[in-house]
């Protein structure tokens, strides 16, 4: 088993991705139930329903010139990791 950092972070993604798939898939399966509270042995899962709005960045953008897009635009720095895994075959040769 390797110990490398960068392969502790892939393995850890893996974990991740596949726990989230879960959640996803169990998340469904409470709401198809249609009931508000979902009962179980340790805990219970309450089902509310809330209203969110947004802003409508289509439209906002077709009321204003580019002068004005351009004033409120803020710019940001986004760090993103990426996993290319290697194949192990081609270590060999």
């Amino acid at each position: 088993m390797t110990n490398t950092l960068a392969d502790r972070y892939a393995i850890a993604k893996e974990a991740l991705d596949a726990a989230e798939k879960l959640v996803k898939e169990l998340r469904r399966e409470i709401l198809a139930t249609g009931g508000d509270v979902v009962e179980g042995d340790y805990c219970n899962v309450i089902v509310s329903l809330s209203e969110r709005n947004s802003l409508d960045q289509t439209m906002v953008r077709s009321m204003l010139t580019e002068e004005q897009i351009a004033e409120c635009t803020k710019t940001a720095l986004i760090e993103t990791l990426r996993i290319k895994h290697k194949n192990i075959s081609s270590r060999a040769a």
